[in-house]
Parts: C-alpha cells; structure tokens; sequence
C-alpha cells in the first residue's frame, strides 16, 4: 500500500510539472477575461500574445479562437485571422460571432461575397434581429457606398 500510495505521489508531481513546464515565462496559463481586458485597452500585441498561448492550452475553444482572430484583425494580420476564425467556426459551427467577424475580415479584405454567405448563415442561425447579424450587414452596406 505504501509503494502505490508512494508512486501516486509521483505521479501527482510529475504531472504537475508536466503541466507547468508548458508555460514558457513561469506565469500561470492566460484566461479569457485577462485577454479581453488587453482587448479593451486595444494592446492588440499582448491579446494576441495571451490568446495564442490560451488557444495552445485550450484548444477546443471556440471562443479562444474568435478572440484571437479579432486580435489579428484589429492588427490587421488578416490572412491569421481568417484561419482563427475558421478555427473557431469547426470548432462550433453556429458561433454567431466567429460568423460576424470573419464577414468583418472578408468586408475589410474586399471579399463581398464571403461576407454576403456569412450574412445569410447568421440569418439560419439567429434571424436578422440578431446583433451579429445586424453589425455585418451594416459594414457590407456601408461598404457597397
């Protein structure tokens, strides 16, 4: 019993360590409040920084994604961008505001047609009352001025 319980404590430490030496600056793993604070504060570098480590550590968030495609848009890395939304996007297909922003990129990178097929999916998934629905049909309108 005390062998086992001896090398269930081991296991315990080298898990933890294991867990730990993924954090390259000895900080604990970044969260999602932390980066849209960064966002906030449009510090785009560190909210991109913060979400690719999330994104690493986290790597079935949509969420995560979306954020961090936000990040490189608003820098205008558009080519990363549109991959993390589209990340975000197989990871939940109804992800109402991956479907917004990565209309935003396809607006911003003159790709009305994409834009125009991510309004009609946001129409399917939540009407044309929706928020993210109404913001993407804003900047294609305003774009076809």
């Amino acid at each position: 019993m005390k062998t086992f319980l001896a090398f269930f404590c081991s296991l315990l430490i080298c898990l933890s360590a294991a867990l730990a030496a993924d954090v390259s600056d000895g900080s604990a793993p970044p969260d999602l409040e932390s980066a849209k604070t960064l966002i906030d504060k449009k510090d785009w570098g560190s909210a991109i920084t913060s979400l690719e480590k999330f994104v690493k550590a986290n790597p079935n968030n949509a969420d995560g994604f979306n954020l961090l495609g936000y990040s490189l848009r608003n820098n205008k890395r558009y080519p990363e961008a549109i991959f993390n939304y589209k990340e975000a996007l197989r990871i939940d297909p109804n992800h109402r505001g991956a479907h917004e922003y990565l209309g935003q990129a396809y607006v911003q990178t003159k790709q009305l047609d994409k834009a125009k097929e991510l309004l009609a999916s946001l129409e399917k998934i939540c009407g044309t009352q929706c928020e993210e629905y109404i913001d993407l049909k804003k900047s294609i309108d305003k774009f076809k001025k």
